[in-house]
């Protein structure tokens, strides 16, 4: 056997190499909101992916949480679409969080035809986000939207009930949005573990 050296001894001869660990990246995709990006592995939204936001009803932020965002990229020429939106959609709601009208588009369809236009659009690689509400999607379904966000290299956003959060999802990042208290509670991300202290957040602020 051979001699027990002590450790320090080694790191002060330099006899063992000490990695250092990488500085932190900017997220290309930042969230907008500071404590969602502290609490995601990328600093934000998982690029060119899906993205599913789990609500147990409408009005409780679930707009606002992504608004920061697409004022961002349709601040820089990118087209925002919205497909078969559940309401719709107040254009002075959506000034007022700093997004560019003339980059938003609405598509009105069906349940069906609704996944496979939120698909498309993905696909095309024309569109900086693409919004849907697929209430009734299988796992297969959903997977065809991540493919196709991978593959047009688009932000995908869908909103789906909270009762969803007990089924698995193919989405990259997975969050619920509690009304009370008002808070996010990240259910899944990809590259790293889900947080599981909720994070505060102030809707109507």
């Amino acid at each position: 056997m051979g001699a027990v050296v002590a450790l320090d001894t080694l790191f002060n001869g330099g006899q063992v190499w000490k990695g250092r660990p990488a500085p932190p990246t900017a997220s290309p995709q930042p969230t907008g909101h500071a404590a969602l990006d502290a609490a995601l592995p990328s600093g934000g939204w998982p690029e060119a992916a899906l993205s599913e936001i789990l609500l147990a009803g409408p009005g409780v932020g679930e707009l606002q949480l992504v608004w920061p965002t697409l004022a961002r990229l349709s601040a820089a020429g990118e087209r925002i679409v919205l497909v078969a939106p559940p309401f719709v959609p107040y254009p002075q709601a959506w000034a007022n969080a700093g997004v560019d009208l003339r980059q938003l588009s609405v598509i009105q369809a069906s349940e069906r035809d609704a996944l496979w236009a939120a698909e498309q659009c993905l696909r095309s690689g024309s569109c900086g986000a693409v919004l849907c509400w697929p209430h009734k999607a299988d796992d297969r379904a959903l997977r065809r939207l991540q493919v196709a966000a991978e593959t047009g290299q688009t932000l995908a956003f869908a909103w789906r009930p909270l009762s969803e959060a007990i089924n698995p999802s193919p989405a990259a990042l997975r969050i619920a949005i509690d009304a009370r208290p008002a808070q996010l509670r990240v259910l899944k991300c990809r590259g790293g573990l889900a947080r599981t202290a909720p994070i505060a957040f102030a809707v109507g602020h």
